[in-house]
């Protein structure tokens, strides 16, 4: 039984070494908004009071381990081009340096990395009617952007943070063994196949986006989880019509699943953290 088609991707939880370096950079230079602040940590989103990061302070940790598993990035998803184009337009006046920036034909996107090289996406999705597929599977490239149009796109009014509408689009995740990967979040979740990127990434999604969640073996076949204590990703959650149908289906796969308020949470096989939480129809 595949997952439900409204399933989205929820917050991401981090851990950071400095928990003031990390509101600095997330409020300043990407623009969320701090809506809460738990004991050591901080939760950041939008005016309409979606939170889209948690960031969790372990002092003094180190970057994730090149060779590990983890976050390879988590992407926000802007509501327009003029929203993208006007996070752009910040960067370049803060002078915050970017990673890249790449077309893959169903979106535009930005890239750039938070002070503990947590990576980060910055995106905006052309509309359905003009994504194109081979068979099943979706066509997705890495082509340049317009950098002077997604400027001029912005329009000259101040960056004011992101935009009402910005969601958490989709994760992108470093595993240990790509066909590992896919019988879990395949076979076990119910998610679709949307594009292999042979021979060392997957692209999946529910209800025929063109993904939810990316998955590659970048960091070495093989590659450990991060140490407990390194900067990076605690869980990201998966947000369903209802939890029930995905503990079950861990469960009789023989995952450990722990109940959490309103959901689940457990771990896919190369460690990284994962929250299912029910959020209705």
């Amino acid at each position: 039984m595949g997952i439900d088609p409204k399933t989205h991707i929820g917050a991401v939880n981090l851990r950071v070494s400095d928990l003031s370096r990390a509101e600095m950079f997330y409020t300043q230079v990407l623009g969320m908004k701090v809506l809460a602040r738990p004991a050591g940590s901080l939760e950041l989103g939008v005016p309409d009071g979606l939170v889209l990061v948690r960031v969790r302070e372990v002092p003094g940790a180190k970057p994730r381990p090149r060779q590990s598993t983890g976050l390879y990035h988590f992407a926000v998803l802007m509501p327009d081009r003029a929203a993208l184009g006007r996070s752009f337009k910040h960067l370049m006046k803060s002078a915050y340096p970017m990673t890249g920036a790449a077309d893959h034909l169903v979106s535009e996107a930005l890239y750039l990395d938070d002070p503990d090289k947590n990576g980060i996406e910055l995106y905006r999705d052309r509309p359905r009617e003009e994504w194109t597929f081979d068979g099943s599977q979706v066509r997705m490239a890495n082509e340049q952007v317009d950098l002077d149009s997604l400027f001029s796109d912005a329009g000259d009014a101040p960056f004011g943070g992101l935009s009402p509408g910005t969601t958490m689009g989709h994760m992108h995740l470093h595993v240990r063994d790509l066909e590992e990967a896919e019988k879990f979040y395949c076979g076990v979740l119910g998610f679709d196949v949307m594009l292999r990127w042979r021979p060392s990434a997957l692209f999946i999604s529910a209800g025929g986006y063109h993904h939810h969640i990316g998955l590659n073996t970048w960091a070495g076949v093989g590659a450990p989880p991060p140490p407990a204590d390194s900067a990076g990703l605690d869980w990201f959650e998966i947000l369903v019509p209802s939890v029930d149908p995905v503990a079950k289906a861990l469960r009789s796969a023989g995952v450990e699943v722990d109940v959490v308020q309103g959901g689940a949470r457990f771990k896919d096989p190369s460690g990284n953290g994962i929250v299912a939480l029910s959020v209705g129809n």
